[in-house]
């Protein structure tokens, strides 16, 4: 099952050291033991919310596998690290995975309308999403069918100086917007 895990620099997670490729271990138990990753990659930010703090990485979860269903958090014994991703990837695949997902509860990073990036990024989902941030935050827009909730349109951008001015509100379409 593909996979996302967050890690502390040097794929070091509650103290275990991780490494690319194969890791093993006995048991898994979501609530005690075993490999944790998530299914949505937004839910790594529950766990490491500052991105620039943290490495995150596409993974193989095997082996054992097991849920808490407190959010898409499982555990399993064979974890396979596949890729390190970028801060941008990792919420290109974010927002892929709330356009997959569409009425699956919101991770509490997901803001509804609009938001201000805090710890470099704001993800924003609705009808007419808005966001703002300052230099090299993140910026992800969901906007989503009022009537049916499907999401409908998608867009990323960092917060360049350049394109994107910090402290400007930008909507889904990346142009400027009365917040």
């Amino acid at each position: 099952m593909i996979a996302y895990k967050a890690f502390e620099p040097g794929l070091v997670c509650l103290r275990h050291q991780f490494v690319m490729g194969l890791n093993v271990t006995e048991k898994a138990n979501c609530r005690q033991n075993g490999f944790h990753c998530a299914a949505n990659p937004l839910d790594c930010l529950a766990y490491y919310p500052d991105i620039n703090k943290a490495v995150f990485c596409i993974v193989d979860a095997g082996g054992d596998i097991n849920e808490d269903g407190y959010d898409s958090k499982i555990s399993c014994t064979r974890l396979t690290i596949i890729k390190e991703l970028t801060q941008d990837e990792l919420f290109l695949h974010g927002l892929a995975y709330i356009s997959d997902h569409p009425y699956q509860k919101w991770n509490p990073y997901v803001k509804k309308d609009h938001a201000k990036a805090l710890r470099g990024y704001a993800v924003v989902r609705g009808a007419d999403p808005a966001a703002c941030g300052g230099l090299g935050d993140i910026l992800a827009l969901a906007k989503e069918d009022p009537a049916s909730e499907k999401i409908i349109q998608l867009a990323m951008a960092r917060v360049d100086g350049e394109n994107i001015l910090p402290g400007v509100w930008y909507g889904v379409d990346l142009t400027e917007k009365a917040g």
